[in-house]
């Protein structure tokens, strides 16, 4: 422990700059670490659930169903959806309020993980600048220094140049590393709740237009009989 702290003060100004992105590198990995382990997916049977209850068109039944499912984010988006379908709203206004809450839980999913790339980068670039700020001191020492003092000015430069460097590695490439395994998960969870979301759209734009066409089938055959029936007796 020690030699890290040593080393640390070897490094010079930027070693600080480095880090304040440790810190910040590390804090997001475990914020994002949590949120994603929090993360729940709906069951198996969940879309053919929803699907049954949109046949029967119990709309209710569909957004409890939904409600149930509300710490998933294919949940709220489909909750919605079923709502506006049960108030009677239209096929764009669905679609649109859908779009519009898809696009709001791929935010929550996708927050802020594009940040460790940029801090891997930039903690690499600083330690770049340690290293090259180090050797300018060392070499302007080297310099104007004595013949004995030589050795000793060059291998404190070079100690602080290589110090800034080892450093600013240590943070980049658990932040690099971070960045692409939390990109995955993201790329992963978002294909999946919008495929989710685009089925269930589909249930209800051609389940609800179908239940529809077929009420209004039988709604005709009903009065066709009537006037059929009728048609005889006010003919005598």
């Amino acid at each position: 422990m020690n030699s890290i702290i040593e080393a640390f003060h070897g490094g010079g100004l930027f070693m600080y700059f480095i880090l304040l992105f440790a810190v910040g590198t590390f804090g997001l990995i475990f914020e994002r670490a949590r949120f994603f382990q929090k993360i729940k997916q709906p069951p198996a049977g969940f879309r053919q659930q929803i699907l049954n209850h949109i046949v029967k068109g119990d709309y209710k039944g569909a957004e409890t169903l939904a409600l149930s499912q509300g710490e998933t984010s294919l949940g709220r988006i489909v909750a919605v959806g079923v709502a506006l379908r049960q108030q009677g709203s239209g096929d764009e206004e669905i679609q649109a309020r859908m779009d519009e809450k898809l696009e709001a839980e791929i935010g929550l999913i996708d927050r802020r993980v594009g940040f460790l790339a940029m801090f891997g980068n930039v903690a690499t670039l600083l330690g770049l600048l340690g290293t090259i700020v180090g050797m300018i001191h060392s070499f302007a020492a080297v310099a104007s220094a004595s013949p004995s003092d030589r050795a000793i000015l060059l291998s404190k430069g070079i100690s602080e140049a290589m110090n800034c460097t080892a450093f600013g590695l240590i943070v980049a490439i658990p932040a690099l590393v971070a960045f692409a395994f939390f990109q995955n998960k993201t790329d992963r969870l978002v294909g999946e709740v919008t495929e989710g979301t685009t089925h269930v759209y589909h249930d209800l734009i051609f389940l609800t237009e179908g239940a529809q066409s077929q009420k209004a089938r039988a709604q005709d055959n009903i009065e066709g009989r009537l006037k059929a029936t009728l048609q005889p007796q006010m003919s005598q």
